[in-house]
Order: C-alpha cells, then structure tokens, then sequence
C-alpha cells in the first residue's frame, strides 16, 4: 500500500458505506457522464474512496440496502467538506461484455439488477467489476470541498497528497479471501481485464 495518495474515486456514499462495513468487495463500473469519450479506466489501483451524494437512488438499491441510503445522507459531512474514510486496493478488474454474466454477481452488490442493466448498456455495452480491498483509515480526512470536485466523473485529484498510515482493512484476510473467490467463481469463464 502507498505511503500517500492523492486520488481518490467517486461513489456512492451508500456504496461507499456497503465497501467500509465490509459487505461488499466489488464496484461496478461504466463511468460519469464527462468520460462519455472514452468511458471508465482504472486509472489507478489504489485511491481513497470518495462518497458522493447527488443521484443516489433508492430505487436502484436492492432492498435490503435502501435504509442505509437514509444512514448515508445522516452520516455525510458538511457540503463544504468531504470526508474520507476509507482506502482501497484493486486486486482484480474484470470486464463484462456480455449481459449474461451479470445476474451472477447478484447477492455481492448492493444494486438492482436493472439499476445494473442500465449501467451496463449505457452508452455501449459493458461494465466493469472492480474487486476491492479496503481499508479503515484511523481517521478520515475532512478536506476541504472544491468546485473542481464536481460533475459527473470517476476520478479526482486531491489538493494534496494524504497520509494512509494505520489504515487496517474491513475484512480479515479469511473473510476477503472468500468474498473475492465468490467473485472469481461467477466469473469464471470471464477474463481479468487488463
């Protein structure tokens, strides 16, 4: 794990909150709107998780998950901060070109499966699973919220870098092991994306 980092990715918060309790180790991805061009990349493999609040939808939860929408927007922080609480690894990125696949992630995220649909055939098809390990930092980083922060895409670069010392992981290595395996077994078939 780096040392410090200054980029984090967008997501979320209920997502976000879904990642930092440990119930889930996977992101779907397609990418904001301003990467209409050429769409979401992994443009970095470790980031600090960036919660956003505009176009949650308790619509797209499954279920279960539409309660900690209520918890998310409670918890969140003031609008001129964002707070930073969690730290991620991608371990493995797959890419899914074929609807079929999907319904095989269901029960590993906390999307609707067509909230996952729309994403997947939003633009051109495909969508990408990114299996994550995630990190508790022993503080957030309350930040100051800037302009450049806004719109409708993955990525951003922070003002400065920040410190990830003491950051201990949500899942112990036993309980990541199988809910990374969960997903490599779904996916089976499905090559790891570059």
């Amino acid at each position: 794990m780096l040392e410090r980092n200054r980029y984090a990715l967008k997501e979320w918060a209920v997502v976000v909150r879904q990642l930092g309790n440990g119930d889930q180790a996977i992101l779907l991805r397609k990418g904001g709107i301003l990467e209409q061009k050429r769409g979401f990349s992994v443009d970095h493999r470790e980031f600090f998780l960036f919660p956003t609040y505009v176009h949650q939808s308790e619509e797209e939860l499954i279920p279960p998950i539409r309660a900690e929408l209520a918890r998310s927007v409670r918890g969140s922080s003031p609008p001129d901060e964002v707070w930073l609480d969690y730290y991620a690894t991608v371990e493995e990125v797959f890419w899914i070109g074929e609807l079929a696949w999907l319904p095989k992630l269901d029960g590993l995220h906390a999307l609707t499966r067509p909230a996952v649909e729309d994403r997947f055939h939003y633009r051109r098809p495909g969508l990408h699973v990114l299996v994550l390990r995630v990190f508790r930092l022993p503080a957030a980083h309350k930040i100051p919220n800037a302009p450049r922060y806004d719109g409708c895409v993955s990525w951003v670069e922070l003002d400065a870098e920040l410190p990830t010392e003491g950051a201990t992981p949500v899942l112990a290595d036993h309980a990541f092991a199988v809910k990374s395996g969960a997903v490599r077994a779904a996916l089976a078939p499905v090559s790891a994306a570059p």
